[in-house]
């Protein structure tokens, strides 16, 4: 099935990859080393789990595994445990993929089409409770489908991957699986990004929390200190190579001032900042400031639960009260776009222009007149004795949705609804600031988030994922984006630029298009088994 794909501007990534590597000598690293062959770094979350199945790098890029696909910095795909892409029925209901035959886990044990039946089957497993066990929801059966004789080997071209591109190489094939859907799905092959694990690890069905890291990726798990860091060794026997940065320790500090103090003390050689945090490296030496373009938008999720904000005339009238622009040159430094539906504007193809919303504090008081809100004498409204106040909680240590947040209040306030915000996770009945966002495909972040909203959009929903029509999905979509505009289920803000700092002590940097969080297994890290110290 054609797919268009998001794709960078060639001029920019090379300025990028100039900015990292054109520099003075290499200053030593956090850890000490002298030959940069080791890198600390660190990000604001932890995972739940190092583990495919608890949801671990979901985009692919996961280091410690690969998947049977892999994305490349233009958000395209290319083969990385299949050897070759897969193939399609003419129905699109089913895909045939073909496997390497000379990779090896971590454990030693020989990678087969058993392997990913395994894992795909305990996704889907009730037993597992893996996260992601819906996202996967049209797979019906995967099947070990090789046939007698296997075939021995196969020619793999180059590609314009981003990785070190190989001349073209004889593989071993060893297996051959099948996917059967339970309808087509348009954005089925990004789901093959995910890790693979070996079969002997899921015999005994129970949490993932206990199931163990063991993936044949480019780096395995040396130590995992819950709560601190997790430290990664490179995997020598990888075949795609050995990693040249042969440690990764990936710190987790959720607190965006402590990261930026622990870049100053030199304990860190790369982290992932807020865009007012990163500007203050602008003018350093020693590191260089990366700006990556992101899916990610950031909006203030509405409870229906609450009698505010499950008013339509509340949600409609905020999101014409919200100053949009004034929110990118405050809280996030002129480092992102206007976004004004859950589908991020880089997703040009898809994205509807006119779906909109007017900054116009007129309108959003006469929305909230016609809605039966009356403004009370302290200034707040109240219809049948509700007064128009609610909570809004966002993430501690989260200096953008902080500021957001407060943004956001004082907006709501000028129209006569008051918004106390609070730092923590939101109580049952109380708005949050939310992300959301996929750089690959529209359905991957729209459908869990907005399934459920309104039945048009979850009309428009389920007709785009089952289209094997490019236009057809692009119209839909744009569709769906004019419905939300008339009866928003939130109030969507902006859309962010990542923003990263990098000891300029390696090159192989790429810039790619970001998704909503900024993690080890994606972002500026996603290809640094292949980076070398410059």
């Amino acid at each position: 099935m054609p797919r268009s794909r998001i794709l960078l501007s060639s001029g920019a990534l090379c300025t990028v990859l100039g900015l990292v590597g054109c520099t003075a000598a290499p200053t030593p690293t956090a850890s000490g080393s002298t030959d940069s062959t080791a890198l600390v770094l660190a990000v604001p979350s932890e995972p739940a789990n190092v583990h495919p199945l608890a949801g671990y790098g979901k985009n692919g890029a996961a280091q410690v595994y690969d998947g049977l696909l892999e994305h490349q910095a233009d958000s395209g795909l290319r083969t990385a445990l299949a050897v070759e892409m897969p193939t399609p029925s003419p129905d699109g209901k089913s895909w045939t993929v073909k496997l390497r035959g000379d990779v090896r886990f971590h454990d030693g044990s020989a990678f087969d089409g058993q392997d990913v039946v395994a894992t795909y089957r305990a996704l889907l497993d009730a037993a597992y409770d893996s996260p992601l066990r819906d996202r996967y929801s049209m797979i019906t059966a995967i099947t070990d489908v090789t046939p007698p004789p296997a075939t021995t080997t196969t020619t793999v071209p180059p590609s314009s991957s981003s990785r070190a591109v190989p001349p073209p190489r004889t593989v071993p094939v060893g297996s051959t699986v099948r996917f059967d859907l339970s309808q087509p799905y348009a954005p089925f092959l990004d789901l093959l990004a995910l890790g693979i694990v070996p079969s002997e690890t899921l015999a005994q069905p129970g949490p993932v929390a206990e199931l163990k890291p063991v993936g044949t990726g480019p780096y395995q798990v040396e130590n995992w200190q819950r709560g601190t860091s997790l430290t990664l060794r490179a995997n020598t026997s990888y075949f795609g190579g050995a990693p040249t940065v042969s440690k990764v320790t990936v710190e987790f500090v959720p607190d965006d001032d402590a990261r930026v103090k622990r870049i100053k003390d030199g304990k860190l050689d790369s982290a992932a900042l807020p865009p007012a945090q990163a500007k203050s490296f602008e003018q350093s030496d020693v590191f260089a400031v990366l700006r990556q373009r992101s899916a990610a938008v950031r909006a203030i999720q509405m409870p229906v639960g609450n009698a505010v904000t499950a008013d339509a005339h509340i949600r409609l009238a905020l999101n014409y009260a919200v100053n949009r622009k004034s929110m990118i040159d405050g809280p996030i430094a002129g480092h992102g776009i206007e976004a004004f539906t859950p589908l991020s504007p880089v997703l040009a193809e898809f994205y509807e222009p006119t779906a909109k919303f007017s900054y116009d504090v007129p309108t959003a008081k006469s929305l909230l007149d016609s809605g039966g809100w009356v403004t009370g004498s302290n200034g707040i409204r109240t219809k049948n004795g509700v007064p128009a106040q609610f909570v809004l909680a966002y993430p501690a240590g989260d200096t953008v949705a902080r500021d957001l947040a407060t943004s956001f209040a004082a907006d709501a306030d000028a129209v006569g609804v008051k918004v106390q915000t609070r730092v923590g996770a939101a109580a049952t009945g109380e708005a949050a600031v939310i992300g959301s966002g996929d750089p690959f495909d529209p359905d991957l972040a729209l459908y869990p988030l907005m399934r459920s909203a309104d039945p048009k959009i979850t009309t428009s929903l389920n007709a785009a994922r089952a289209m094997t029509d490019p236009a057809q999905r692009v119209a839909e979509y744009r569709k769906l984006q004019r419905t939300y505009i008339e009866a928003p289920t939130m109030v969507v803000l902006v859309g962010l630029e990542h923003t990263y700092v990098l000891r300029r002590n390696w090159t192989g940097y790429q810039a790619v298009v970001d998704a909503d969080s900024q993690d080890p297994t994606w972002g500026a890290w996603w290809n640094l088994s292949r980076w070398q110290p410059r």
